[in-house]
C-alpha cells in the first residue's frame, strides 16, 4: 500500500495561548495534504476531476499529543480507506519519524470526501479514473476507530 508523504510546515501563528499547535490548525494541516494528495498528486496522475469541486461531509480526529513549534515540517501521511460510488475516505497520521526509525504521532485522523459538481450545485459520482488513482493509495486500515 503507498501513503501520500506531504512536509507540512509549521507557523508561528499556528500555536496558540498555551504554546503548541491548535486543534483546530491540526485541520489546516490535513487540508493541506488533502489538496496536494487530491488535486496536485491526482492531476499529475490524470485524474484532475478533483480540483473542479469537493466538498468534506465529516472529520473524525484523534489527538495523540501536543506538537509544538520548530522550523522542520510535520509529516502528514494520507492514505484512502475507502472508495463508494460518490465519496471516499481519507485518512492520515500527522507524525514525525526520528532516524532511529521511531515514531510519535501527534494526531490520527480522517475524512469523509464527496465530489461534487459546482455547476450543477450537487454531489457527482467517482470516475472510473478517480477510482483507479485512489485504489494505488487504498488500505483497510482506517486512522481512526470508527
Amino acid at each position: 500500500m503507498a501513503r501520500h508523504i506531504y512536509a507540512c510546515p509549521l507557523r508561528w501563528s499556528d500555536m496558540d495561548a498555551f504554546g503548541h499547535v491548535n486543534n483546530v490548525v491540526f485541520l489546516r494541516y490535513l487540508e493541506e495534504a488533502r489538496i496536494d494528495f487530491m488535486f496536485t498528486q491526482a492531476a499529475e496522475a490524470g485524474a484532475g476531476e478533483f480540483a473542479g469541486g469537493s466538498v468534506v461531509a465529516r472529520h473524525e480526529i484523534d489527538y495523540k499529543r501536543p506538537l509544538v513549534h520548530r522550523p522542520e515540517p510535520v509529516t502528514v501521511e494520507t492514505w484512502v480507506t475507502r472508495i463508494g460510488g460518490a465519496s471516499l475516505t481519507v485518512s492520515y497520521e500527522i507524525k514525525d519519524t526520528a532516524a532511529d526509525g521511531t515514531e510519535t504521532v501527534y494526531v490520527r485522523a480522517s475524512t469523509v470526501v464527496v465530489p461534487y459538481d459546482l455547476a450543477e450545485g450537487r454531489p457527482r459520482r467517482i470516475s472510473p479514473v478517480e477510482r483507479e488513482f485512489l485504489t494505488r493509495f487504498m488500505d483497510e486500515e482506517p486512522a481512526v476507530a470508527v
